[in-house]
């Protein structure tokens, strides 16, 4: 059995662990607040964006003559292309386990080559030690990712797609659902799935013409997607974080309940050993004195 000392030194530690994850906890708490409000203001731009494209793919594809743009056509598949977002940091639970997990399910059913970028350092670490080439890696983004951050990885992504690099690519992010679940995500972002409507049909007028607008809508609709699985991934990386910082100080909590009654225990047996030992000798010396 440990010594009061060792008890008491490591009741100490414990409860120096648990206000260091309380203070990320309420640091994860902040974090966590500012980037949902990001996530669920940027998603009514991109759902209104993808019905434009939609609209805009099908009065263009409906069009006697019009060629389709090449972000929309369906080509034969040679080589597939997988974007993986993760955190840069640990401490997440179980969040960048199951979004790698997904990503590597998604490659192992593809039977073509996988071109992979990853935006993130832990999902970079991990196919890297795994041995699969990396076409781009992207690290320490920031807390407060602006659009001109994701343009880099948009470029890549789109100069492969009409390079030939890949003939179709997949976004793999934890979607934020809400400070309890985060799921991971798998989105064909290329080619754009634009030629079918929900049968609502807006009543638009197009200037200067459907077709020049699609031109210039596309790309940026793309980095607009890319933008939204970063915010997800920030949203469900600090809603995680808060959590598991708050299970690790409930845990620290409990253990060092447990550490005081064992150290009351031991006390008390050793203050009762000290009084048998006393109530002895005193039994002792009176039984020589008579």
């Amino acid at each position: 059995m440990p010594s009061l000392r060792d008890i008491r030194r490591r009741i100490k530690s414990i409860k120096n662990t648990a206000q260091i994850t309380k203070a990320m906890e309420m640091v994860a708490a902040s974090r966590m607040r500012r980037a949902q409000l990001r996530v669920t203001s940027a998603r009514p731009y991109s759902e209104t964006m993808r019905d434009l494209i939609r609209e805009l793919a099908s009065t263009v594809g409906s069009s006697a003559g019009a060629d389709l743009h090449s972000l929309l056509v369906q080509r034969p598949i040679d080589t597939v292309g997988v974007v993986l977002f993760t955190t840069d940091r640990g401490l997440c639970g179980a969040l960048n386990t199951n979004v790698i997990r997904r990503a590597t399910e998604l490659i192992l059913q593809q039977e073509h080559p996988v071109e992979l970028i990853t935006v993130g350092r832990k999902g970079q670490e991990f196919m890297a030690r795994r041995g699969h080439k990396l076409l781009g890696t992207y690290i320490n983004v920031g807390d407060r990712p602006t659009y001109d951050d994701i343009i880099p990885i948009a470029r890549v992504v789109l100069d492969s797609y009409n390079a030939g690099i890949m003939d179709r690519c997949y976004l793999v992010y934890p979607q934020f659902i809400n400070t309890l679940t985060q799921r991971p995500h798998v989105e064909q972002v290329l080619p754009l799935q634009g030629g079918e409507t929900d049968g609502k049909s807006a009543d638009y007028i197009f200037e200067p013409d459907p077709q020049g607008i699609l031109e210039e809508l596309l790309p940026r609709f793309v980095e607009v997607q890319i933008y939204q699985a970063l915010l997800e991934t920030l949203a469900s990386q600090y809603s995680a974080q808060m959590i598991a910082m708050r299970n690790a100080t409930d845990n620290a909590k409990e253990l060092v309940d447990t550490l005081s009654l064992t150290y009351n225990k031991a006390r008390q047996a050793a203050i009762t050993g000290e009084v048998t030992e006393i109530a002895s000798a005193a039994e002792a010396m009176a039984a020589a004195t008579r």
